[in-house]
């Protein structure tokens, strides 16, 4: 484990290659009862450049109406499939969190794709961390403080890293300057994974 700063936890390659081609295959699943769906930008209603879906009893979601949690599929109506027991035997391990996580959010990027500085902050309560899961393509990624101003670093996060924001890095700006095409060979098509598990409500 890495402590990149008090609150920001780095786990490089938590899960080997055989667990990630497991956690790829039931993402596989996940995906045919809830797609990938292109969110917009609330007001301007702009298109995000990364897919998305979620898994659990919640999913995150925006629109012109705003950023939210809901507990169904936008395009579908259906309710969200439920979590993968690796992802929950994940967050046991390393959340370092009594509460369980009823939330994850699924972002598909391709080698164009793109995540602009940002909080999660949609939550209800942030006493809960931050658990993302990296699968596939290799990502720089970008984390500074609680205000856009402050200093930023960038990361390289791989295939099978689990990254951990919670305590004083809970709030922090984060975001995907840009992914590193054709660095994994776990994913066909091409692209990167990640998953965020949260405590929405």
């Amino acid at each position: 484990m890495l402590l990149l700063k008090p609150g920001l936890r780095l786990y490089k390659t938590a899960l080997d290659r055989a667990a990630q081609e497991a956690l790829r295959d039931e993402l596989r699943g996940l995906l045919r009862e809830a797609p990938l769906f292109r969110p917009a930008m609330p007001r301007s209603g702009k298109p995000f450049s990364v897919r998305m879906s979620n898994c659990g009893p919640f999913g995150w979601v925006s629109d012109l109406s705003g950023y939210r949690y809901q507990a169904r599929h936008p395009e579908t109506g259906r309710p969200w499939p439920a979590m993968p027991g690796s992802l929950l035997a994940l967050w046991r391990a390393l959340a370092e969190c009594d509460l369980a996580p009823d939330a994850c959010l699924i972002n598909f990027y391709d080698e164009q794709s793109r995540m602009g500085p940002h909080q999660d902050r949609d939550e209800a309560d942030f006493s809960a961390p931050i658990l993302s899961v990296s699968l596939g393509d290799s990502c720089l990624f970008r984390h500074g403080g609680d205000s856009r101003r402050d200093p930023s670093a960038s990361l390289r996060l791989d295939s099978g890293d689990v990254l951990v924001f919670g305590g004083p890095a809970r709030l922090m700006f984060h975001g995907v300057d840009r992914i590193l095409p054709k660095s994994s060979t776990l994913l066909d098509p091409p692209g990167r994974i990640n998953l965020t598990l949260r405590r929405a409500k």
